[in-house]
């Protein structure tokens, strides 16, 4: 065989295969089947990325754990914030450990923390226990690097800086048999100046949207129900293609996909938000009723220090659009407290964004300063004091509002996609509204995966018990 004739994906089934006989070697020689464990960090598109790990794990022949005294451990790391690059250290201190009581077990670190060529260098010179080192941009070759370091018997490097290549015709073992992510593109262009994730996640990319097509109608044939469309920035996907084609006529195309139910997508960028879009929200019944639109901070001086390229009255002006279009649209959003100048003006702005709009719910968060993007060199750094008062008087009128909204739909019946036994009252399951909200209700396992009325009897703040 020569591997060079062979397309991307037929060379990591093969060195599947290869892999599959080293583990098979060394089952035999331990008496016993090998465990990996794929420990995930960070967003959604982290865990549909652990998903493809995993899957590629089982194909070579481990057995998936929890537990990271497995004989395969790896990281799939996060950076957004710098206590999350710390919290890794700190892990792989402890898999030092376990390694010297398992001399054959293999770590392997990925994502977007070794796109950072600092940590890279740190984990070479300090933790030399780490066997496979890979980044974002080329997750597929996983299976190529593990056959690299059991061939060759040392630590395997392989960062790329960028890439205009996508492979995802390749195995993924999904954590929910009747719902799956599906990326649609990668990286992003908007580099707003809190942001470590263009630089470590690359420019912007769009897959074809015959292949996103292709993987959701075989999702579909294999039970799935449910669909996250996933990319940075959804909005702009298709713009970088030889033939351009917008996010709203690829949601089109996807909502004709028979046994198809639900649509959902994240992130959404505001500034990119097209009337198109709305419009197809509008009309498309499988689309689901929640949109996450991420405001970060509702004064326009701070909007532009973030480089968010919109104002307060921009993002105002498009929610009033999104719910005259879809007046039972869920709304939720992200915003970031104490970012650097922000005063106390600046911060009722944000107050008032959110009086106005009236979230379902909003992810807070305290700004971090992240080493390496424009905002942690920003004059005017806000003291550890202010920011918590701020914090907590955002958090406080975010709940307070979100639990007026969530209750609006008391007394009615809606469509719940069961997810699983409730972990709390085994008599009961949970599931969630097309509008992203959290049912309980009596019922057993035979009901997951399926969509089911239920009559939304009493509202618990955040979530609904109701009755099939």
């Amino acid at each position: 065989m020569i591997i060079e004739e062979l397309t991307e994906s037929e060379k990591q089934y093969y060195y599947m295969e290869q892999c599959h006989q080293w583990v098979d070697e060394q089952s035999q020689v331990l008496g016993r089947p090998l465990k990996a464990a794929v420990i995930t960090f960070g967003c959604q598109m982290n865990a549909r990325d652990s998903e493809k790990l995993t899957g590629i794990l089982e194909k070579i022949g481990y057995e998936m754990t929890d537990s990271e005294t497995a004989d395969f451990v790896i990281y799939n790391t996060c950076t957004v914030r710098e206590n999350a690059n710390t919290r890794v250290y700190g892990r792989l201190g402890h898999l030092k450990m376990l390694k010297r009581k398992n001399p054959a077990m293999l770590i392997a670190l990925c994502g977007c923390m070794m796109q950072e060529p600092e940590v890279v260098e740190k984990l070479k010179k300090s933790y030399r226990h780490v066997d496979i080192i890979f980044g974002t941009h080329n997750i597929f070759k996983f299976a190529e690097l593990i056959y690299q370091r059991i061939t060759e018997k040392k630590m395997v490097v392989d960062i790329w800086k960028d890439t205009e290549q996508i492979v995802e015709d390749l195995p993924n073992d999904r954590k929910y048999s009747f719902k799956t992510g599906i990326n649609i593109m990668f990286g992003c262009n908007n580099f707003c100046s809190y942001c470590i994730v263009p630089y470590v996640r690359g420019r912007e990319r769009s897959r074809q949207p015959e292949d996103i097509i292709r993987e959701i109608e075989a999702a579909v044939a294999d039970g799935v129900v449910e669909i996250m469309l996933l990319g940075q920035n959804v909005n702009s996907y298709g713009k970088n293609l030889e033939q351009p084609i917008s996010f709203a006529e690829l949601l089109r195309q996807i909502c004709r996909i028979e046994g198809l139910e639900r649509v959902r997508f994240m992130t959404s960028h505001p500034k990119d938000l097209s009337d198109e879009l709305i419009q197809v929200m509008a009309e498309e019944p499988k689309i689901c009723r929640h949109l996450h639109l991420p405001l970060q901070s509702g004064s326009t001086e701070i909007l532009r220090k973030m480089n968010r390229k919109y104002t307060k009255d921009d993002y105002l002006k498009l929610v009033d659009k999104i719910r005259s279009a879809c007046p039972d649209i869920s709304l939720t959003t992200d915003i970031i407290v104490g970012f650097p100048g922000e005063t106390e003006e600046d911060f009722l702005e944000t107050m008032d964004v959110v009086k106005k709009v009236g979230y379902d719910s909003a992810y807070t968060f305290i700004y971090s300063k992240r080493t390496g993007t424009p905002a942690a060199a920003m004059e005017e750094q806000i003291s550890k004091e202010v920011i918590k008062d701020r914090f907590n008087r955002l958090l406080e009128e975010v709940q307070t509002i979100a639990a007026k909204v969530c209750a609006r739909h008391e007394g009615e019946v809606q469509d719940v996609l069961v997810e699983e036994v409730n972990q709390q009252d085994s008599s009961l399951v949970s599931g969630r509204l097309s509008n992203n909200t959290v049912v309980h209700f009596k019922g057993d396992a035979s009901l997951i995966g399926k969509i089911v009325p239920v009559k939304l009897e009493s509202c618990k703040n955040f979530y609904y018990m109701g009755q099939m």
